[in-house]
């Protein structure tokens, strides 16, 4: 058994933290019903990305989960989220706060029917203050938050994925809270918040030394140090041969810039498969740097078994996690309606009406 086997999660967000919120609950054991607009879906499955690497993003984050269809916006909808409600345990939703009382998937406006439900609502700046009913996406999330330096446009969207991992938190604590009262409960996750979070911790470019950089080597490739301990640093001087600069490694002002510039001199003196070979007994914390089909290929990652391919789609799983396809829009419509009390002749009505 999987910790959350049996347990339902009807998802009701869009794009990027939500599904990947969903997706971790998913890999735990639970069922996550994806409620999508009959219309166009969630609007990751046609989310325009540039670069040479245009990857699948709504399959990578929607496999394992099954897809309904459901107009929120339907005077009939109410009824058949009720039916679903019933024989749910989690329900989350991405509204601005306005828009999900208008829908009436708000936490109030659910838990007055479904005392049961753990109610986690993900919002740009969460439920209540100036900012609640704001308009933004991650690039701002971390502008606000003090994490940019223009104009060098922000890395991984760490806000959306750090919302997602507080989602998951908070909706495991109150499961255990109602494993023990009997009573739901509502998550609250702010994404501006989650991207404050983040400055709590150093940057790359906060602990930027000689001992934590990236050198070139002679044929143009690239090595990453990360000798932070001065045992590792000790041991890295050694093996280029500069035994002199071990105890430089926290150097100051011009010291400290000589120090960057002779490594960065002595690396570029071989080759990295030459540097690989001089350290693969060495205890130094030096990798190479791999591209993305590099690191999908790597013997470790194959071991563990946290890649898997099917087709063109490389996911990225925990460990030995079986793989279902993210669903077609609605491919589940029928059975999970069916399994909610809702019959055929039900289901054809409301399909007609373009409910579901």
């Amino acid at each position: 058994m999987r910790p959350l086997d049996g347990v339902r999660v009807l998802d009701l967000t869009r794009l990027l933290p939500g599904a990947y919120a969903t997706l971790l609950l998913a890999d735990l054991g639970a069922d996550v019903v994806k409620v999508e607009d009959p219309r166009v879906g969630d609007g990751m499955r046609s989310l325009p990305t540039s670069g040479a690497e245009r990857r699948p993003y709504f399959a990578l984050l929607n496999r394992n989960k099954r897809s309904i269809t459901l107009d929120l916006r339907s005077p009939d909808a109410s009824a058949v989220l009720d039916a679903l409600c019933r024989h749910a345990d989690v329900i989350v939703d991405s509204f601005r706060p306005s828009a999900a009382r208008r829908l009436g998937v708000d936490a109030a406006t659910l838990r007055s029917r479904h005392a049961h439900l753990v109610c986690a609502s993900i919002s740009g700046f969460g439920q209540s203050g100036p900012y609640a009913e704001r308009a933004a996406h991650d690039i701002n999330y971390q502008a606000l938050a003090g994490l940019l330096k223009p104009p060098d446009l922000p890395g991984p969207l760490i806000g959306d994925v750090g919302a997602a991992m507080h989602t998951v938190i908070g909706i495991l604590a109150a499961l255990l809270q109602r494993a023990r009262t009997g009573a739901g409960s509502v998550v609250d996750v702010s994404i501006h918040e989650a991207a404050i979070a983040w400055t709590m911790f150093p940057s790359t470019g906060d602990l930027a030394n000689a001992c934590y950089n990236v050198f070139e080597t002679a044929d143009a490739q690239w090595l990453a140090l990360g000798a932070l301990e001065p045992k590792f640093w000790t041991g890295f001087c050694e093996r280029i041969g500069r035994p002199d600069l071990a105890p430089l490694q926290h150097a100051h002002g011009d010291e400290r810039a000589r120090v960057l510039r002779d490594v960065r001199a002595v690396m570029r003196g071989r080759t990295r498969e030459e540097w690989l070979a001089r350290f693969a007994d060495a205890d130094v914390c030096l990798s190479t740097i791999h591209t993305l089909d590099d690191a999908f290929a790597d013997p470790h990652a194959v071991d563990r078994g946290v890649v898997s391919r099917q087709s063109t789609v490389v996911y990225i799983t925990p460990p030995h996690v079986p793989i279902r396809p993210s669903p077609a829009l609605g491919a589940d419509t029928d059975d999970v309606l069916e399994a909610a009390g809702i019959d055929a002749a039900g289901r054809a009505r409301l399909r007609a009406a373009g409910v579901i």
